[in-house]
């Protein structure tokens, strides 16, 4: 379990409530260290690894407030969780703690089973945090980065064939503007982090992201053995995963997103541009365009995933899809047909 065998340390400089909130801790299997000031925390917290501070308010040296003010300016501890324990009472000492970067208040004294829920949800969203960092550092930079490493630095491109996808979120500037800038830079991280997870689970690869969208790859910079066939699974996963958000979403009384696909498969030119010291992996062509237009597309037509006709040849009817005729789409000179995935 997630909550379960976590380093915590509380800074309280009661000796009596350092004990006791520890023990309750250690009960529910956590590791707990002690701190009688806030001075000290800081200390322990640059020095050590914890995954959750317990802290008061009314301490000596660095009271609770001063401590959450340095903790928010160090860029190593401000994604640190922080449930404040306190016997002040008011909402404005509520308010305050909230705004200075705690995760939630806890009054004294602290009931145990309220403690065991609050550090388990704490503890839950840090995993979740964690998880977001990482998949981001990995597959928006650590991929392209050791290919970059691989080639020698090379420079420059290549002809490839490859499929590429474009993704973008729905009406997410009319959410953004209806909500506090960290609900939706939390919505954005959590799609990220699901979009990658299906994108990698199926050999692609991240290479742009783009504000509320993103770009990528399958067959460039890393080969896949059915390019077409692997971003249309994807696809499909990516939609059963806004699904799965958005049962959560309702849940907690917030409305629903949604997303728009476009796929197009064929030649690209892909490679690095930039110098040694920054490069960047870039793919440029008519098929990149037309995935982009393709993904625009799915705005006007009533359907959340479109392929390009090549795309939908290279599937073989392994997947569903329906034909939606040919489509003038901007840029492009002619008509161009257009596939409509269909999710089972």
């Amino acid at each position: 379990m997630a909550e379960r065998g976590a380093r915590l340390l509380v800074a309280d400089d009661n000796k009596v409530n350092r004990l006791l909130l520890g023990r309750t801790l250690e009960l529910q299997g956590h590791q707990v260290a002690s701190a009688d000031n806030g001075r000290r925390a800081l200390e322990m917290l640059r020095d050590e690894r914890f995954d959750l501070l317990l802290l008061d308010l009314e301490m000596p040296e660095l009271d609770g407030f001063a401590v959450l003010t340095k903790l928010a300016d160090d860029p190593e501890l401000r994604d640190l969780p922080v449930i404040v324990t306190s016997s002040l009472e008011g909402v404005a000492h509520v308010a305050r703690c909230i705004e200075l970067g705690a995760d939630d208040y806890l009054h004294k004294p602290v009931n145990p089973v309220l403690l065991k829920a609050r550090v388990g949800s704490s503890l839950e969203k840090k995993r979740l945090r964690d998880q977001q960092k990482a998949l981001i550092s990995r597959f928006a930079t650590s991929q392209v980065a050791q290919d970059l490493q691989q080639s020698g630095f090379a420079l420059g491109g290549r002809r490839v064939q490859a499929s590429v996808m474009f993704c973008d979120l729905r009406g997410f500037t009319r959410l953004a503007e209806s909500q506090p800038p960290e609900e939706t830079i939390e919505l954005l991280n959590t799609w990220y982090t699901l979009m990658f997870d299906a994108i990698a689970g199926q050999g692609g690869v991240v290479n742009q992201m783009i504000g509320d969208g993103l770009m990528a790859m399958f067959g460039a910079p890393a080969p896949v053995a059915d390019a077409p066939l692997a971003a249309a699974r994807a696809a499909l996963d990516m939609a059963g995963m806004i699904d799965l958000l958005n049962a959560e979403r309702a849940a907690q009384g917030q409305e629903p997103i949604s997303m728009g696909i476009g796929i197009a498969s064929g030649e690209v030119i892909a490679g690095y541009t930039g110098t040694r010291e920054r490069a960047t992996y870039t793919c440029v062509g008519d098929t990149v365009n037309l995935a982009a237009r393709l993904e625009q597309h799915t705005k006007a037509c009533g359907h959340d995933i479109l392929l390009d006709a090549p795309t939908c040849a290279a599937i073989g009817g392994r997947i569903a899809s329906m034909s939606l005729g040919e489509v003038a789409l901007r840029g492009k000179a002619a008509p161009v047909a257009v596939h409509a995935l269909t999710p089972p």
